[in-house]
């Protein structure tokens, strides 16, 4: 919290205008969430419509199951902070709606990465076979895992053990944060 007053004060921002630009920004990250996890709902959805579907193993049936669960979940996680925004819009509310949607998202990317893992396991099952997929989706979620939650909690936990670095003085205005 300290760097990000510090920070407001190097721009010069008030509170409202600082909320306003953290409502911005978390909107526009999940944008990019969005329009990945829509597309692969639309994906898994017309897999059931397929004959190789009819002909799938019980195990790849179940396996698409779980991926569209979970890209249902994500779908509706990753869209609820737009909801909350417009259905709160001038509410006086934007703190609570900041750290609400800021947990959805966590959330919504969780079960993408869910839904994403499954889906890799259920196209390479009908590729290469069960134990290779297996292999495959246990590295994809590490993969995920890692990059998407232990690297920047990594990053977290230690930036709070040591003091901020100072910023170098800047000829204008920050474009980002």
């Amino acid at each position: 919290m300290a760097a990000e007053s510090e920070d407001r004060a190097a721009r010069q921002e008030s509170e409202h205008e600082r909320l306003t630009r953290n409502v911005n920004e978390l909107l526009q990250e999940l944008r990019v969430a969005q329009a990945g996890v829509q597309f692969l709902f639309g994906f898994l959805l017309a897999v059931a419509f397929t004959e190789p579907y009819v002909r799938a193993s019980t195990f790849q049936h179940v396996v698409h199951l779980i991926a569209v669960l979970f890209a249902t979940t994500a779908v509706a996680l990753l869209t609820a902070p737009a909801a909350w925004h417009r259905m709160l819009f001038r509410q006086g509310e934007r703190p609570m709606i900041i750290e609400v949607a800021n947990r959805l998202a966590i959330s919504g990317l969780a079960c993408l990465a869910v839904a994403m893992t499954f889906t890799v396991l259920l196209l390479t099952d009908a590729v290469v076979g069960a134990w290779a997929a297996i292999v495959i989706a246990v590295f994809a979620a590490g993969l995920f895992a890692t990059l998407w939650f232990l690297l920047p909690l990594r990053r977290r936990r230690n930036g709070r053990n040591r003091p901020a670095a100072p910023r170098p003085a800047s000829s204008g205005p920050r474009t980002s944060r």
